[in-house]
């Protein structure tokens, strides 16, 4: 069954109806009903607030990663264990083909009811979890072999056990590894890209984001807290982090938009599929068509960019 947000109301009572007149057979009523739904699907998703899109990136009918994986990958095969803790199931990675083309693709995944949630840890890996992703980019590293990381996270776990076992130095650890890695490297965040749970398989040729997701070095709900001691401030946070792909676009934090369908990921799942798929096959060929030497001085060239200004 599909689930609504407050601001979708009006689409679940469309729906609602459509689905009803279908039942009836009624024809005319039912052309007249879509015209409706397609009105309101304008209207509603023409003007999102920030906290509205927030909304969406969390969305629990969104695509996880094991969805685009399923859809993109032949032949694919789950590689698991980091060869020192154990198998993080929060973080998945594939070896498969795409379009003929081999590829490693590396994502965090949510989970979809309780006890798969719970499995998953509700998408917020352990540092095993990214040493799992370390190890998977170093194998394709040594094969030549394409990386492609698919970023949802409220964020790396923080619980006692992950910080034992070092949380902060496996983030690290990636970020500083992957600056160098010999091989085309791609992520794109889905749906929530936490801080830096997110950033641990962040670093890439390209970053790109789906319409309706967000990136944010803190959740607002966090944000709201620290800096007003507020719950009820979420929104306004929300709107200040600028955490939306626009807003990343104009700052050249990531490198493109993928434009799922107008009326969200949630609604219309094969169309995201097709968008990130043929996403990941374009810059998959743009990468390889350079030489190493000049993609990881644009990698190394564009990381250095991040954060600098003039007066």
């Amino acid at each position: 069954m599909a689930t609504y947000l407050d601001f979708e109301k009006k689409l679940e009572q469309i729906q609602n109806s459509i689905d009803g007149a279908k039942a009836s057979k009624d024809d005319k009523l039912l052309a007249s009903l879509e015209k409706d739904l397609d009105k309101e699907v304008t209207k509603t998703f023409k003007a999102l607030s920030d906290y509205q899109k927030l909304q969406l990136a969390r969305h629990p009918d969104r695509p996880y990663a094991l969805d685009y994986i399923r859809y993109m990958l032949d032949n694919p095969y789950e590689i698991h264990g980091d060869r020192t803790f154990r198998d993080d199931p929060a973080l998945l990675c594939f070896l498969g083909y795409i379009e003929g083309q081999k590829v490693m693709v590396i994502g965090e995944q949510k989970g979809r009811g309780i006890k798969n949630k719970i499995k998953r840890n509700f998408g917020m890996p352990h540092p095993e979890g990214y040493r799992k992703a370390l190890r998977a980019v170093k194998m394709a590293e040594k094969f030549n072999i394409p990386v492609v990381m698919l970023v949802d996270t409220p964020g790396a776990y923080p619980g006692l056990g992950a910080e034992e076992r070092g949380q902060s130095e496996a983030i690290a650890r990636n970020l500083f590894e992957f600056t160098s890695v010999k091989v085309p490297m791609i992520s794109i965040v889905i749906g929530e890209g936490g801080s830096g749970g997110a950033l641990a398989i962040g670093v890439a040729d390209k970053l790109a984001m789906m319409r309706y997701s967000v990136f944010a070095v803190i959740s607002p709900e966090g944000c709201s807290a620290i800096l007003w001691n507020d719950p009820t401030k979420v929104e306004l946070a929300t709107k200040a982090l600028k955490i939306t792909p626009d807003d990343l676009l104009s700052h050249k934090l990531i490198d493109d938009i993928i434009h799922e369908s107008v009326i969200g990921a949630h609604r219309d799942k094969e169309r995201a599929y097709i968008a990130l798929k043929g996403y990941v096959t374009k810059s998959i060929q743009e990468l390889k068509e350079m030489t190493t030497e000049d993609m990881l001085e644009a990698r190394y060239t564009k990381l250095t960019s991040i954060g600098a200004f003039s007066e």
